[in-house]
């Protein structure tokens, strides 16, 4: 099972999709899990000992933090960006 992290301004409408076509979704959002205004470098570590990927619509910094910590041979748990412009049917069809 995908266990992921959703970002702090993941839309909702995406994540209530998912819950109606998985049989038991495993999210846990960045509020739910405490670390609300934390730094991406901060949820990226976190999301590696919890083993959980990043669902996020944040292309410019967390998905830049994600491939530099691959650039130094680091680990990650992985990061899933979802553009914000993708409509949601499409985002919920390709997760």
């Amino acid at each position: 099972m995908l266990r992921l992290l959703t970002d702090e301004n993941f839309n909702e409408d995406i994540l209530r999709g998912l819950r109606r076509r998985l049989s038991e979704p495993d999210f846990l959002s960045v509020r739910d899990a405490g670390l609300g205004g934390r730094p991406d470098s901060f949820l990226l570590s976190w999301a590696v000992q919890e083993n959980r990927a990043i669902l996020t619509h944040d292309q410019k910094t967390l998905t830049k933090n994600a491939e530099e910590l691959v650039a130094k041979g680091k680990a990650m748990a992985g990061v899933i960006f979802v553009p914000q412009s993708l409509a949601i049917g499409y985002a919920i069809n390709d997760l």
